[in-house]
């Protein structure tokens, strides 16, 4: 994994070389990028020595025989590659830039064009942190979806006391373990996810299916396999990669799924049903295209296997969480649901927002759990939400569900 460590300019920049030191004892790769301001507490070689990689420095090369293009797009080429970006410092300038949009440098413009989650952890003047204005761009990023660290209190190097000291290296990579999904918290545990739509044939040439990406259900199962699990991944047909260390098995139908997930069943401690699994399939499919008429065509539909009440009524000390998509009503319908499938977690997936929900990488859920939880979840990326959901897992765990893991 990959992360963009933002320098800024503040006398807390050189703690940041303690930072990216830690971060790549945990495995990460890690990548610099300095303001001009940080380059006045910190020379950039000190980063390079550290990662083995160039510091960026600047938007654009100085050096003239370099290609315009390549240095152009180099903050489009790290935002694509970067798992998560940290500012830290975060001075009030950077963190007044990103609240507001604007992009006058590399550090800033990699904020607007990543989709990587984003921690911030500021440092500055006990005045300039309790200003209205930072206050007020803190909010706003966290409003976004920013995850903020915030300052410890203490002597300042101006002589101040008060909060605005840099929190301390290893706060800041906590949030990045919670944030990524580093903790071995799910070893020992053997997570069954389906993902995905299914299609459900009419002939050779169409067929039946929900509107699914599957991008949930891989991001679930990518966290999973960060905190530990042995992970299986049951997916219909999508355009994804499976994660690294997941073990894929493909199906189509919801006849396939459904004899996918009853094999590894008795194996699994926890399962999540991401996928968008094709209510209805045609009675009879045609062995031949069936040719377009002028006229109407009609198709007598049957219920598919509804794979999830079939697995909780065998379920015992396992896991069983499941999904709902919702346009309206979305807790009351949720809550039904959970009730109805005696589930212990049900995430409720508000898909008629433009921003979030199919095809998109963030969602806007609810988590409703047997347990009385009721927890609404800000727009977030998928994989947050991702860990979000397996955090409620930890919590059953250790809450009574205590059954023990599988033989493998």
């Amino acid at each position: 994994m990959k992360v963009a460590v933002g320098v800024t300019g503040g006398i807390s920049a050189y703690k940041a070389a303690e930072l990216v030191r830690e971060l790549q004892q945990k495995g990460l790769e890690v990548q610099v990028i300095m303001t001009a301001h940080a380059q006045e507490f910190i020379r950039p070689l000190t980063f390079a020595a550290l990662t083995g990689q160039k510091v960026i420095t600047q938007m654009f090369s100085s050096q003239q025989q370099e290609a315009n293009i390549e240095s152009a797009i180099e903050h489009i080429a790290v935002a694509q590659s970067i798992d998560l970006l940290i500012v830290a410092p975060a001075t009030a300038d950077v963190l007044a830039k990103m609240a507001q949009g604007i992009a006058d440098d590399f550090l800033t413009t990699l904020y607007l064009a990543t989709k990587a989650p984003v921690i911030v952890a500021p440092a500055m003047n006990v005045n300039m942190w309790e200003h209205p204005a930072t206050q007020e761009n803190i909010e706003r990023l966290r409003q976004r979806g920013v995850h903020v660290v915030e300052p410890d209190s203490g002597y300042l190097a101006c002589g101040m006391t008060g909060p605005g000291r840099l929190a301390s290296t290893g706060a800041i990579i906590e949030r990045v373990a919670e944030v990524l999904g580093l903790r071995q918290d799910l070893k020992g545990e053997v997570v069954l996810v389906t993902a995905g739509p299914t299609r459900e044939a009419i002939d050779p040439i169409r067929y039946i299916s929900n509107r699914s990406s599957g991008k949930m259900g891989y991001a679930l199962a990518e966290a999973a396999q960060r905190r530990g699990a042995r992970t299986v991944l049951v997916s219909g047909p999508t355009a994804l990669h499976p994660p690294e260390g997941t073990e894929l098995i493909p199906v189509t139908t919801a006849a396939e799924m459904r004899a996918a997930v009853l094999e590894w069943f008795p194996k699994a401690t926890v399962i999540i049903k991401a996928a968008a699994v094709a209510d209805f399939r045609p009675q009879k499919t045609t062995l031949q295209k069936i040719r377009k008429a002028n006229k109407p065509l009609s198709l007598v539909l049957e219920p598919t296997e509804d794979i999830l009440s079939e697995i909780v009524r065998q379920k015992e000390d396992r896991i069983v969480i499941g999904f709902a998509a919702e346009t309206e009503n979305l807790v009351a319908s949720a809550r039904a649901k959970l009730k109805a499938k005696h589930l212990d977690l049900i995430v409720a997936n508000d898909v008629s927002q433009a921003e979030s929900g199919i095809d998109s990488d963030f969602n806007t859920v609810t988590l409703l759990g047997c347990n009385g939880l009721e927890k609404h979840l800000p727009r977030l990326r998928k994989i947050e939400v991702a860990n979000e959901i397996l955090n409620e897992v930890v919590n059953l765990r250790s809450h009574g569900k205590t059954g023990k893991p599988r033989s493998r």
